[in-house]
């Protein structure tokens, strides 16, 4: 799979302001934030959980 380079993200990034618009970004970046702490939040409690109950990990 090839790599993303600068001219790439750049256009993705025209993209997304286009669709999107200037004032919506900040409040996908939030929304965007929250959604991955989330998922290492719940990944890692599912860690611990699995560690409590002496299971391993495959």
């Amino acid at each position: 799979m090839p790599t993303l380079g600068v001219q790439e993200l750049l256009i993705i990034l025209v993209i997304v302001l286009v669709i999107f618009g200037a004032s919506k970004l900040p409040q996908l970046g939030k929304g965007l934030g929250e959604g991955i702490r989330n998922f290492k939040k719940g990944i890692k409690e599912s860690d611990e959980s699995n560690d409590s109950n002496g299971e391993r990990p495959a």
